[in-house]
Formats: structure tokens, C-alpha cells, sequence
């Protein structure tokens, strides 16, 4: 019996010291492949947004979209964790209207959902989600859902007091909560001392090696999304480049009356090719 990844096997890692993977999957099969490879949480993230639809920022998707992308994802994993990316302005009006939203996503197949930021609304809406049953993953550092407020792609964290600015939010959300907390552009000193001192997992987002977890838009590991790599995004396949090359091959071979071949077709019976007329059908 598969057995399945939950907060409690998240934080019986971070007891014992030991990793866990993290990496987005926005359909079904990647998500299938995924989860037999073995990674602990699969993220539906707002990355979406420019990887799989084309957007300039992930500002712009909203809750009906990644509710598709949710439920096909969630149909390919047996084993890891589901956690769905809420997106922008879903749960930032009222706590009511986030319960809401959030509630879809448990619906469609998420085990939890991520949430950006820290304010006293935030930490309401995690109260909330708690108290209703539904784990939730924070975020802090850069949150990309802030874009416009930070001015832009900004290291988080640069100094001890920035540092511990960001530590007091991971640890009011930790009160709330929260299960882990996604750590985004920080120096690698500042996410080691965050970690160090929550009893919660972190997660590196571009934080280093000494949080808890990695995670990486899949896009970016396999190679397959070249229009922007994070400096902390390391590439493990070329998928562009074969995808690429198949499509070429298949184009030439369409083109060339090379596929598809004699033992890719169906064919009639002869009873039926009689009925046809045999010589029309050579």
C-alpha cells in the first residue's frame, strides 16, 4: 500500500534533519511522473501562468484556472502531497471569500493549499484554514504575488535586520499554523538562521542549501522553458531541445510520406477491401 505524504511526514523530516523534494506539475502525466520519481510535494504554482499559459506575470491567472490545472494534477499522484498555489487576489478581500476559494481546491484534489505574505489578514485566513481542516504552506522573502510593491526581482534578507523582519512573520505564521514555509531569494546565511530557529520545514526557493526542501518549477528542470532561468534553477534535461528535434523528424517524415509507415496503420479485412474494389484500394 502506497503510503501517502502528509504533514505529519513533512515534520517528522524536519525532526530528524533529513530533506525532502518539492517541484510544480501542472498536468496530468508530468504529475504522474513526478510522484513515481519519488518527490514529497507536488506544487500547482502560479508559475503556471508563464510556463504553461503565457503570461507576462503570474499576477494574471486567477481561481477557475488553477482549479482546472489542480484537478488534473491531482488525478496522477497516488503517493505526494498535493498543494495548490493560491492565486493572486483569491484570498487577500476577506477571510470569508479566501475560505471559499481555498475550499475549491481541496475539492478538486489539493492535500494543501500555499499562501503569499504576512499580515494580520494572512494569519486570519491561515487560522481559519486550520480550523477547517486544510494544511497550508506559507511564503515569504520575495513573494511574487507582491511584485509591483517590491519594485521588482529583489533579493529578500540582505541584512541581519531584514533577516530577522522576516524570521518574527515565519514565526507568527508558524502560531497560525502553517506546516512549512517557502523561503524566496534569501541569502543562504539568512534562510540557514530562519530555519534554525522555527520548528516548522522551510522550503529554498533560490534560499540555499540549509532549509528543509527544494523546490523548482519543473519547466526549469527539465529544460523545457527558456524565456527566463532563475540563477538558482539548475537545468537536468533538455527537453526543449528534444522536443524540438521530434518535431522536426515528424514534420520531415509527414512531409516525405515516411509516416507513417506500414505497420502504423489499420487496415481493412479483405472481405471488406472486396467490397471496396481492391484495385481502387492498392
Amino acid at each position: 500500500m502506497i503510503r501517502k505524504v502528509s504533514v505529519n511526514t513533512i515534520q517528522k523530516i524536519k525532526n530528524e534533519g533529513e530533506k525532502f523534494s518539492v517541484l510544480t506539475a501542472y498536468d496530468y502525466s508530468t504529475a504522474k511522473y513526478l510522484d513515481e520519481a519519488g518527490i514529497d510535494i507536488i506544487l500547482i504554482g502560479d508559475s503556471l501562468a508563464m510556463v504553461a499559459l503565457g503570461y507576462d506575470t503570474t499576477n494574471k491567472i486567477g481561481v477557475e484556472e488553477m482549479s482546472i490545472f489542480t484537478k488534473a494534477v491531482a488525478k496522477g499522484v497516488s503517493r505526494a502531497m498535493v498543494v495548490t498555489d493560491m492565486p493572486f487576489m483569491s484570498y487577500n478581500i476577506d477571510v470569508e471569500s479566501a475560505l471559499t476559494n481555498i475550499c475549491k481546491m481541496i475539492k478538486y484534489g489539493a492535500n494543501a493549499v500555499k499562501i503569499e505574505g504576512c499580515n494580520e489578514h494572512i494569519i486570519k485566513v491561515v487560522n481559519r484554514c486550520v480550523e477547517s481542516g486544510i494544511p497550508v504552506m506559507g511564503h515569504l522573502g520575495f513573494t511574487p504575488q507582491f511584485l509591483n510593491v517590491l519594485g521588482g526581482y529583489n533579493i529578500q534578507g540582505k541584512t541581519y535586520d531584514a533577516t530577522l523582519s522576516i524570521l518574527e512573520q515565519a514565526k507568527k505564521l508558524e502560531e497560525a499554523g502553517v506546516f512549512s514555509i517557502v523561503l524566496e531569494m534569501i541569502p543562504e546565511e539568512s534562510a540557514r538562521y530562519i530555519t534554525e530557529n522555527l520548528n516548522v520545514a522551510t522550503i529554498s526557493c533560490g534560499a540555499g542549501r540549509y532549509c528543509t526542501a527544494q523546490v523548482m518549477v519543473s519547466d526549469d528542470m527539465l529544460g523545457k522553458f527558456s524565456e527566463f532561468k532563475p540563477k538558482f534553477a539548475r537545468k537536468y534535461g533538455d527537453m526543449r531541445a528534444l522536443i524540438l528535434e521530434c518535431a522536426k523528424r515528424y514534420d520531415y517524415d509527414v512531409k516525405n510520406g515516411l509516416y507513417p509507415c506500414e505497420d502504423e496503420i489499420y487496415k481493412l479485412s479483405e472481405t471488406e477491401l472486396c467490397r471496396f474494389g481492391t484495385k481502387g484500394l492498392a
